[in-house]
Order: structure tokens, then sequence, then C-alpha cells
């Protein structure tokens, strides 16, 4: 009974001090943790971008048409495809980006013939081949010990492949009713 009076009496002291003043532990599991900021960055590029490498598959190819890649890279999709800003350190050193341009050239619309695919089966392989090059001012700063700046215009060539699957079926019917299916699932009836 005595050892438990003496644990008592400890926790009635030892618990105003956890739960109040500048503990780290006095807002419990509610704590702020602080965290790099790269941390948060990295996070947001995986929930953002998480269809980039994803293959699109696309209905079938109506017979005497030709598809065409008429989807260029676009602007968001070319800046987290390039090289990433070396991360400084504030003052000492620091690097920047600016005047950004893009070009964007065609170098590959190829449809391979069909051929099967697991857990899709039969489809044709669109190849879309893309180069884009990216022009821009690198800045590079210095603060400490002595303070210097250093401006460059660079030229950057980023290849993207954006191959897509068109679904391939037999006869005029068949492809009607995927046609058709394809439809409902795109507008959700």
């Amino acid at each position: 009974m005595e050892h438990l009076q003496i644990r008592l009496l400890g926790a009635c002291l030892l618990l105003p001090m956890l739960v109040t003043g500048c503990s780290p532990f006095s807002m419990g599991i509610l704590t702020p943790i602080p965290i790099q900021p790269w941390v948060a960055e990295n996070i947001a590029e995986r929930i953002d971008s998480k269809n980039d490498h994803r293959v699109v598959v696309m209905p079938p190819i109506p017979p005497g048409h030709r598809p065409y890649c008429e989807d260029p890279p676009d602007r968001a999709e070319i800046m987290r495809s390039y090289s990433r800003v070396t991360r400084g350190i504030p003052y000492i050193y620091e690097e920047f980006r600016d005047d950004i341009e893009f070009t964007v050239e065609k170098l590959v619309d190829r449809v391979d013939p069909p051929r099967f695919f697991p857990l899709l089966g039969p489809a044709q392989l669109h190849h879309c081949h893309w180069k884009c090059t990216v022009y821009y001012t690198e800045t590079i700063e210095s603060s400490y010990p002595f303070p210097a700046r250093i401006k460059r215009r660079h030229a950057e060539v980023v290849y993207i492949d954006k191959d897509h699957l068109h679904l391939c079926v037999n006869g005029f019917d068949a492809q009607k009713e995927t046609f058709q299916h394809m439809s409902s699932i795109r507008t959700g009836n």
C-alpha cells in the first residue's frame, strides 16, 4: 500500500511538468516534429504525378484509320522529367533556374502489330516518343565568405515516351460492342 501511495504521489508531481510549460511532451501525441522541406516535396511528387509512368489503354483502332500522337508532353510533365536543382546551403551555395523555355519534337509515331498482353488480351502498342529541349538561365549565388553570382545559359534535352495500348478485337460487331463499353466506362453509365 505504501509503494502505491509513493508511486501515485510521484505521478501527481510529474504529470503537471509533462503537460505544461516548454516540455517537448506537453502536447502529447500532437507534439510537432520538425522535418526537412524536401520531405513534403517528395510526398507531394509521389501523390501528384503517379500517372506519369502508367500505360493508357485506348479503344480499338477503327479499320482504315491511322492514329496519331496528338498529346505532346505538357510543361509540368517536362519540368518533372528534367534534372533537379541542386539542394544547396542557404547563403553559402544556392542555385536557381530562370527564363525557362521549351521546344518539343515528335521522334517516333508507330503502331506495332497486335500481340497478346497478360491481364489485357490482344492489343497493339502505339509508340509516341518526344524530344523536349529545355533552355534556361542557371544562377549560382554565394554570400559567404564573399558575395558572388554566376549566370549561365543552359540547354538540356529530355526524352519522354508516351506509349499507349489499343485493344484489338476481331469483327465489326465486336469492335462496336467494345467502343460502346469503353464510352460507357468514360461517362460512368
